[in-house]
């Protein structure tokens, strides 16, 4: 039924290696997350084992990596500070059976709809989020609570780690590709810290990981009218930016696999995956850019680079904490920094200047409200805008040409789409009381697209109907008189349809 491994051994090994190299990179992601939502660090490693597990199972996307996620931990946290971590896992269920019904009705091929530049955007946005977020670990707090930057020599030290990180990723796949190239600079930076002492932070300075097997629990929440009314909206939300991050994830892992992934399935596999983790203590999650990116890159392409993280991070959480504290923060931020270089679309930067200016500014206005907001808010209002440019074009796009037969009677070749954004242009192209007592609208160049083509067609046939003059209509087309036969025959005009 599903598709875990392949039979080529090297394949194997690297989606082996890839799994743990993400899940190295995993830890101090979900304890980060974790502490922005304001739980316990459990519960995002809870969280980040279980969706990552279910989804490299269920979902629609080998190779794709889910786990908790920054974009949701910002939602939760006015709801876990007000009410309490058991709402929360309630509404990850609730969140959960939303994403399944969004599966079912097969809500994820609207997912197409989404216009490059607002994936360019997202791609950029994501970047500089997964930027921003690494530099909390350059900052430590004094002794009065407040955040404040590493002084010189521990900075120094930090930078250096980072910067040797990142030659190692960079230049090793030049020399050899046995192993992922995160995963060898993890444990070269690891392996030097650990036998020069260098004093540098590790993960152990973030939180301990180490815990057990994670529990069925349910949730301990009063189940009424009540409780649906505080977790529906968080739930809402949250299922709505877990989808829209997972499938335009899934859209970018396509284009550099050249592979093409289920929108459907993903929809459903993530919602399994959080209503299981709503009932085993999660936070909830989503598909992860950067990790993906990790996967992808190491080598990772199955199913079982997704199965093999999650199992090897619930092997750190139960039995190899004391390992997976021991690595350099300095060491995960690197990697994550080459992991923003080759996410960040430099291409769209160098076109900016080349390309329409809509387009140019839909990149940079998704962009900076990803940055400053959530990612739902920035791809709604860049498929807004761009839907709004569309529709200015193309209302522009409408005209006629006009001729007078050997009757005397008029004809108006239609060319162009009629719809909501073109009414106005197409009233401008008549004029009732000089035409002649007939008039021919030759739909041949043309489509009724919808309500507003009916009513303004229905105005200009009323307005020649009071001038005393008839108007027929010429070609129009079965899927457009399907339209205007569903609106009830709303415009009233002979139908003449001749073959030319």
């Amino acid at each position: 039924m599903f598709n875990l491994i392949t039979k080529s051994k090297k394949t194997i090994k690297n989606d082996l290696l890839s799994g743990l190299t993400v899940s190295l990179a995993l830890v101090p992601e979900a304890v980060a997350f974790s502490f922005v939502a304001g739980v316990a660090p459990l519960v995002g490693l809870y969280a980040a084992f279980i969706i990552g597990l279910i989804t490299a199972v269920a979902g629609g996307r080998p190779g794709m990596i889910s786990g908790a996620t920054g974009a949701l931990a910002v939602v939760i946290v006015s709801l876990v500070s007000s009410h309490g971590v058991e709402y929360l896992f309630a509404t990850v269920v609730l969140m959960g059976i939303f994403q399944i019904f969004a599966g079912v009705l097969e809500l994820g091929k609207f997912v197409r709809l989404i216009p490059h530049s607002v994936m360019l955007g997202f791609v950029n946005g994501l970047a500089i989020v997964i930027f921003l977020a690494q530099l909390s670990q350059f900052k430590h707090k004094d002794s009065q609570g407040i955040n404040k930057w590493l002084d010189n020599p521990n900075m120094l030290l930090m930078l250096g780690l980072v910067l040797l990180t990142m030659l190692i990723i960079h230049f090793l796949p030049k020399v050899t590709k046995i192993i992922p190239s995160s995963l060898a600079a993890i444990v070269t930076i690891t392996t030097l810290v650990y036998f020069l002492k260098l004093d540098t932070r590790t993960v152990s300075d973030l939180a301990s990981v180490g815990g057990e097997f994670p529990s069925f629990h349910i949730p301990m929440v009063p189940f009424n009218l009540e409780t649906l009314k505080v977790i529906l909206p968080y739930s809402a939300i949250m299922a709505s930016v877990g989808l829209i991050e997972s499938l335009m994830t899934l859209q970018l892992v396509d284009e550099i696999t050249e592979t093409r992934g289920r929108a459907n399935r993903e929809c459903i596999g993530q919602g399994l995956a959080n209503v299981v983790t709503g009932f085993f203590g999660g936070m909830g999650g989503c598909a992860m850019i950067g990790q993906s990116m990790i996967n992808v890159n190491s080598g990772g392409r199955s199913r079982l680079s997704g199965i093999s993280a999650a199992l090897f991070l619930l092997f750190f959480i139960v039995l190899g904490s004391k390992m997976i504290e021991m690595i350099p923060l300095a060491a995960l931020v690197g990697v994550m920094f080459m992991v923003v270089i080759g996410t960040f679309e430099w291409s769209s930067v160098r076109v900016l200047g080349k390309i329409p200016k809509s387009d140019a500014f839909v990149i940079i206005l998704v962009s900076t409200v990803t940055v400053f907001t959530d990612l739902a808010i920035a791809v709604f209002c860049g498929v807004v805008v761009s839907a709004l440019v569309f529709a200015w074009e193309k209302s522009e796009h409408i005209n006629s040409d006009e001729y007078l037969d050997d009757d005397g009677y008029k004809h108006y070749i239609l060319n162009g789409p009629l719809f909501f954004g073109s009414v106005k242009s197409f009233q401008e192209l008549f004029n009732p009381n000089e035409d002649p007592d007939k008039i021919f609208l030759n739909f041949k160049n043309s489509k009724v697209c919808d309500y507003s083509s009916i009513e303004v067609l229905n105005n200009v046939v009323e307005k020649y109907r009071l001038q005393g003059k008839e108007v027929y209509i010429k070609n129009l087309s079965p899927d457009c008189q399907s339209v205007v036969d569903k609106a009830g025959n709303m415009f009233e005009a002979k139908k003449f349809n001749p073959q030319n």
